[in-house]
Protein backbone atom coordinates (compact mmCIF):
# COMPACT_ATOMS: atom_id res chain seq x y z
CA UNK A 1 0.00 0.00 0.00
CA UNK A 2 3.20 2.78 0.97
CA UNK A 3 4.85 1.62 -2.30
CA UNK A 4 1.33 2.31 -4.49
CA UNK A 5 1.23 5.68 -2.40
CA UNK A 6 4.30 6.68 -3.29
CA UNK A 7 3.79 5.56 -6.67
CA UNK A 8 0.88 7.97 -7.18
CA UNK A 9 2.86 10.66 -5.52
CA UNK A 10 6.70 10.66 -7.31
CA UNK A 11 5.38 11.73 -11.09
CA UNK A 12 3.43 15.14 -9.58
CA UNK A 13 6.28 15.20 -7.13
CA UNK A 14 9.00 15.19 -10.12
CA UNK A 15 6.65 16.82 -12.31
CA UNK A 16 6.51 19.75 -10.16
CA UNK A 17 10.40 19.92 -9.59
CA UNK A 18 11.04 19.63 -13.34
CA UNK A 19 8.38 22.40 -13.85
CA UNK A 20 10.39 24.97 -11.59
CA UNK A 21 12.29 27.44 -13.61
CA UNK A 22 15.17 29.84 -13.57
CA UNK A 23 12.78 32.44 -11.94
CA UNK A 24 11.24 30.24 -9.86
CA UNK A 25 14.72 29.75 -8.09
CA UNK A 26 15.46 33.51 -8.13
CA UNK A 27 12.23 33.62 -6.73
CA UNK A 28 12.96 30.71 -3.79
CA UNK A 29 16.37 32.96 -2.75
CA UNK A 30 14.71 36.25 -2.44
CA UNK A 31 12.05 34.82 -0.24
CA UNK A 32 14.67 32.96 1.73
CA UNK A 33 16.67 35.92 1.85
CA UNK A 34 13.80 38.65 2.99
CA UNK A 35 12.61 36.03 6.07
CA UNK A 36 16.09 35.75 7.57
CA UNK A 37 16.60 39.60 7.22
CA UNK A 38 12.76 40.77 7.91
CA UNK A 39 11.93 37.94 9.94
CA UNK A 40 9.92 34.82 9.12
CA UNK A 41 6.44 35.06 7.46
CA UNK A 42 7.50 38.34 5.40
CA UNK A 43 5.72 38.62 1.92
CA UNK A 44 6.90 40.35 -0.76
CA UNK A 45 3.24 42.75 -0.06
CA UNK A 46 3.82 42.53 3.63
CA UNK A 47 7.32 43.99 3.49
CA UNK A 48 6.14 47.06 1.15
CA UNK A 49 3.43 48.02 3.43
CA UNK A 50 0.82 46.70 -0.03
CA UNK A 51 -2.19 44.49 -0.23
CA UNK A 52 -1.97 41.28 -2.77
CA UNK A 53 -4.34 42.85 -4.69
CA UNK A 54 -2.00 46.27 -5.02
CA UNK A 55 -2.10 47.46 -8.51
CA UNK A 56 0.95 48.26 -10.42
CA UNK A 57 1.15 51.77 -9.75
CA UNK A 58 0.48 51.26 -6.19
CA UNK A 59 3.50 48.88 -5.82
CA UNK A 60 5.88 51.58 -7.52
CA UNK A 61 4.90 54.35 -4.45
CA UNK A 62 5.16 51.82 -2.27
CA UNK A 63 8.31 51.09 -3.42
CA UNK A 64 9.91 54.30 -3.70
CA UNK A 65 8.80 55.37 -0.15
CA UNK A 66 10.66 51.89 1.23
CA UNK A 67 13.73 53.01 -1.15
CA UNK A 68 13.90 56.45 0.74
CA UNK A 69 13.45 54.72 4.18
CA UNK A 70 16.43 51.90 3.21
CA UNK A 71 18.57 53.57 0.94
CA UNK A 72 22.28 53.68 2.54
CA UNK A 73 23.05 57.06 2.23
CA UNK A 74 20.82 57.63 5.37
CA UNK A 75 21.50 54.53 6.81
CA UNK A 76 25.69 55.02 7.18
CA UNK A 77 27.44 52.13 8.82
CA UNK A 78 23.78 49.84 9.15
CA UNK A 79 24.69 46.25 8.78
CA UNK A 80 23.38 44.75 6.02
CA UNK A 81 21.56 47.91 4.40
CA UNK A 82 23.26 47.52 0.93
CA UNK A 83 21.73 43.92 0.82
CA UNK A 84 18.15 45.11 1.63
CA UNK A 85 18.51 47.78 -0.04
CA UNK A 86 18.95 45.49 -3.23
CA UNK A 87 16.66 43.51 -2.71
CA UNK A 88 13.58 45.90 -2.23
CA UNK A 89 14.92 46.43 -5.89
CA UNK A 90 14.31 42.93 -7.23
CA UNK A 91 11.17 42.14 -5.22
CA UNK A 92 9.75 45.78 -6.97
CA UNK A 93 10.75 44.27 -10.48
CA UNK A 94 9.03 40.87 -9.80
CA UNK A 95 5.67 42.32 -8.20
CA UNK A 96 5.83 44.95 -11.12
CA UNK A 97 6.12 42.54 -13.79
CA UNK A 98 2.68 40.69 -14.91
CA UNK A 99 4.59 36.76 -15.62
CA UNK A 100 6.51 36.79 -12.97
CA UNK A 101 3.92 38.44 -10.27
CA UNK A 102 1.57 35.37 -11.40
CA UNK A 103 4.24 32.93 -10.32
CA UNK A 104 5.23 34.77 -7.03
CA UNK A 105 1.45 34.76 -5.73
CA UNK A 106 1.34 31.02 -6.62
CA UNK A 107 3.87 30.28 -3.81
CA UNK A 108 2.43 33.08 -2.12
CA UNK A 109 -0.83 31.23 -2.26
CA UNK A 110 0.76 27.45 -1.58
CA UNK A 111 3.90 27.87 -0.29
CA UNK A 112 7.18 27.61 -0.82
CA UNK A 113 8.38 24.10 -1.39
CA UNK A 114 11.24 22.93 1.45
CA UNK A 115 12.50 20.60 -1.00
CA UNK A 116 13.45 22.25 -4.03
CA UNK A 117 15.59 19.65 -6.63
CA UNK A 118 19.10 18.75 -6.23
CA UNK A 119 19.77 20.67 -9.03
CA UNK A 120 18.80 24.04 -6.74
CA UNK A 121 21.08 22.85 -4.34
CA UNK A 122 23.72 21.99 -5.71
CA UNK A 123 24.02 25.45 -7.97
CA UNK A 124 23.72 27.83 -4.63
CA UNK A 125 26.20 25.71 -2.21
CA UNK A 126 28.64 24.23 -4.82
CA UNK A 127 29.56 21.66 -2.96
CA UNK A 128 33.66 20.36 -3.60
CA UNK A 129 35.01 17.01 -4.54
CA UNK A 130 35.39 15.85 -1.01
CA UNK A 131 31.81 16.42 0.33
CA UNK A 132 30.18 14.81 -2.72
CA UNK A 133 32.47 11.88 -2.55
CA UNK A 134 31.88 11.98 1.45
CA UNK A 135 27.83 12.31 1.08
CA UNK A 136 28.18 9.36 -1.95
CA UNK A 137 29.37 7.06 0.91
CA UNK A 138 27.07 7.43 3.30
CA UNK A 139 24.40 7.00 1.39
CA UNK A 140 25.68 3.93 -0.65
CA UNK A 141 27.20 2.91 3.04
CA UNK A 142 23.12 3.48 4.47
CA UNK A 143 21.10 2.03 1.47
CA UNK A 144 23.39 -0.81 1.63
CA UNK A 145 22.48 -1.26 5.72
CA UNK A 146 19.08 -0.74 5.08
CA UNK A 147 19.59 -4.07 2.30
CA UNK A 148 20.87 -6.19 4.99
CA UNK A 149 18.22 -4.87 7.38
CA UNK A 150 15.51 -6.02 4.61
CA UNK A 151 17.37 -9.47 4.20
CA UNK A 152 17.61 -10.18 7.58
CA UNK A 153 13.91 -9.78 8.33
CA UNK A 154 13.32 -12.11 5.08
CA UNK A 155 15.47 -14.54 6.32
CA UNK A 156 14.18 -14.64 9.99
CA UNK A 157 10.63 -14.99 8.62
CA UNK A 158 12.09 -18.15 5.96
CA UNK A 159 13.29 -19.78 9.32
CA UNK A 160 10.18 -19.54 11.59
CA UNK A 161 8.10 -20.84 8.30
CA UNK A 162 10.54 -23.74 8.24
CA UNK A 163 10.49 -24.69 11.99
CA UNK A 164 6.69 -24.11 11.96
CA UNK A 165 6.11 -26.64 9.22
CA UNK A 166 9.09 -29.07 10.32
CA UNK A 167 6.88 -29.44 13.49
CA UNK A 168 3.70 -29.70 11.79
CA UNK A 169 4.88 -32.67 9.72
CA UNK A 170 6.50 -34.24 12.74
CA UNK A 171 3.94 -33.99 15.20
CA UNK A 172 0.87 -33.69 13.03
CA UNK A 173 -1.35 -30.53 13.04
CA UNK A 174 -2.01 -30.08 16.86
CA UNK A 175 2.17 -30.14 16.84
CA UNK A 176 2.13 -32.23 19.92
CA UNK A 177 5.49 -32.81 20.94
CA UNK A 178 6.56 -36.61 20.31
CA UNK A 179 9.13 -38.63 21.93
CA UNK A 180 12.67 -39.08 20.08
CA UNK A 181 14.08 -37.74 16.81
CA UNK A 182 12.35 -37.34 13.79
CA UNK A 183 13.71 -36.47 10.61
CA UNK A 184 11.58 -35.20 8.06
CA UNK A 185 11.50 -32.97 4.42
CA UNK A 186 10.65 -29.30 4.44
CA UNK A 187 9.90 -27.53 1.67
CA UNK A 188 11.90 -24.04 0.92
CA UNK A 189 9.48 -22.40 -0.98
CA UNK A 190 5.53 -21.94 -1.15
CA UNK A 191 5.14 -23.60 -4.24
CA UNK A 192 4.53 -27.16 -5.49
CA UNK A 193 7.81 -27.52 -7.16
CA UNK A 194 10.23 -25.97 -4.94
CA UNK A 195 13.20 -27.77 -3.42
CA UNK A 196 12.86 -29.44 -0.06
CA UNK A 197 15.36 -29.82 2.49
CA UNK A 198 16.09 -32.49 5.41
CA UNK A 199 15.18 -31.47 8.77
CA UNK A 200 15.51 -33.27 12.18
CA UNK A 201 13.40 -32.50 14.84
CA UNK A 202 14.00 -33.59 18.53
CA UNK A 203 12.03 -32.21 21.30
CA UNK A 204 11.81 -28.69 20.62
CA UNK A 205 14.91 -27.74 18.93
CA UNK A 206 15.32 -28.48 14.74
CA UNK A 207 18.08 -29.13 13.03
CA UNK A 208 19.22 -28.63 9.16
CA UNK A 209 20.65 -31.71 8.14
CA UNK A 210 23.57 -31.66 5.86
CA UNK A 211 24.92 -33.88 3.00
CA UNK A 212 26.42 -36.13 5.55
CA UNK A 213 23.80 -36.57 8.53
CA UNK A 214 26.56 -36.20 11.79
CA UNK A 215 26.99 -32.37 10.49
CA UNK A 216 23.52 -30.78 11.62
CA UNK A 217 22.62 -26.97 12.21
CA UNK A 218 20.52 -25.36 14.90
CA UNK A 219 18.17 -24.09 12.81
CA UNK A 220 16.54 -20.83 15.16
CA UNK A 221 16.49 -17.12 14.51
CA UNK A 222 20.20 -16.61 15.29
CA UNK A 223 21.10 -18.36 11.79
CA UNK A 224 20.54 -15.45 10.15
CA UNK A 225 22.79 -13.13 9.89
CA UNK A 226 22.08 -9.07 11.83
CA UNK A 227 22.81 -6.34 10.05
CA UNK A 228 25.81 -4.39 10.82
CA UNK A 229 27.59 -1.37 9.78
CA UNK A 230 31.04 -3.29 9.90
CA UNK A 231 29.56 -5.29 6.87
CA UNK A 232 28.99 -2.02 4.73
CA UNK A 233 31.48 -1.81 1.99
CA UNK A 234 33.65 0.75 3.07
CA UNK A 235 34.46 -0.20 6.39
CA UNK A 236 34.78 -4.03 4.52
CA UNK A 237 37.62 -2.03 2.12
CA UNK A 238 39.54 -0.87 4.62
CA UNK A 239 39.78 -4.00 6.49
CA UNK A 240 40.75 -6.22 3.43
CA UNK A 241 43.74 -2.95 3.49
CA UNK A 242 45.00 -3.22 7.03
CA UNK A 243 44.32 -6.92 7.00
CA UNK A 244 47.82 -8.23 4.98
CA UNK A 245 49.73 -4.94 7.21
CA UNK A 246 48.47 -7.00 10.45
CA UNK A 247 48.81 -10.44 9.39
CA UNK A 248 52.63 -9.41 8.36
CA UNK A 249 53.11 -7.52 11.79
CA UNK A 250 51.48 -10.45 13.83
CA UNK A 251 53.62 -13.27 11.81
CA UNK A 252 57.35 -12.07 12.68
CA UNK A 253 58.95 -14.77 12.29
CA UNK A 254 60.39 -15.40 15.69
CA UNK A 255 61.79 -18.94 15.35
CA UNK A 256 63.98 -18.00 11.85
CA UNK A 257 65.69 -15.23 14.17
CA UNK A 258 66.53 -17.61 16.99
CA UNK A 259 68.00 -19.89 14.31
CA UNK A 260 69.69 -17.19 12.82
CA UNK A 261 71.10 -16.16 15.74
CA UNK A 262 71.80 -19.75 16.61
CA UNK A 263 74.08 -20.04 13.30
CA UNK A 264 75.75 -17.08 13.85
CA UNK A 265 77.12 -17.83 16.98
CA UNK A 266 78.73 -21.24 15.87
CA UNK A 267 80.00 -19.97 13.07
CA UNK A 268 82.04 -16.62 15.02
CA UNK A 269 82.85 -19.73 17.77
CA UNK A 270 85.49 -22.58 17.30
CA UNK A 271 86.05 -25.95 19.92
CA UNK A 272 88.98 -27.10 20.30
CA UNK A 273 90.08 -30.83 21.13
CA UNK A 274 90.02 -30.23 25.02
CA UNK A 275 86.50 -28.22 24.84
CA UNK A 276 88.25 -25.11 25.50
CA UNK A 277 86.02 -22.46 23.23
CA UNK A 278 88.22 -19.91 21.67
CA UNK A 279 86.82 -16.82 19.75
CA UNK A 280 88.84 -15.82 16.21
CA UNK A 281 90.12 -12.43 16.29
CA UNK A 282 89.98 -12.17 20.14
CA UNK A 283 93.03 -11.53 22.85
CA UNK A 284 90.98 -13.48 25.41
CA UNK A 285 90.38 -17.36 25.73
CA UNK A 286 88.04 -19.64 27.93
CA UNK A 287 89.13 -22.56 30.35
CA UNK A 288 87.40 -23.99 33.26
CA UNK A 289 84.89 -22.05 32.83
CA UNK A 290 86.68 -18.94 33.48
CA UNK A 291 88.70 -16.42 31.05
CA UNK A 292 92.07 -15.80 31.85
CA UNK A 293 93.95 -13.20 28.97
CA UNK A 294 96.21 -14.40 26.84
CA UNK A 295 99.59 -13.90 27.34
CA UNK A 296 101.58 -12.94 24.26
CA UNK A 297 105.68 -13.96 24.24
CA UNK A 298 108.10 -11.63 24.57
CA UNK A 299 110.80 -10.86 21.83
CA UNK A 300 113.92 -10.57 22.96
CA UNK A 301 116.99 -8.39 21.38
CA UNK A 302 120.76 -10.83 20.71
CA UNK A 303 122.31 -8.34 22.63
CA UNK A 304 120.09 -8.96 25.46
CA UNK A 305 120.34 -12.56 25.09
CA UNK A 306 123.71 -12.26 25.23
CA UNK A 307 124.14 -10.64 28.89
CA UNK A 308 122.06 -13.18 29.98
CA UNK A 309 124.14 -15.88 28.89
CA UNK A 310 127.03 -14.82 30.58
CA UNK A 311 125.03 -14.09 33.82
CA UNK A 312 124.68 -17.95 33.50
Amino acid sequence: MKLFTLALIAPIFIGGVLAWTKEDYEIFDIVSGLEAAEGKGTTFYSWLDVAPTASSADIGRAYRRKSLELHPDKNPGVKGIHDRFARLSVVSQILRNTESRERYDFFYKNGVPKWRGTGYYYSRYRPGLVSVSIFLVLLSSALQYLVQGMTYRKEVRQVRRLIAQARTIAWGPKQTPLEGPRKVRVPTGEGEGSRSVEVLVHGDDVFLLGSDESETVALDESVPVKPAVSRTWPVSLARAAIAPITSRLSSVPTAKITEDMEESDASTSKVNGNGVRKLPGSAASVAGGRRRKAVKPVKRKPKEEKEKAQEE
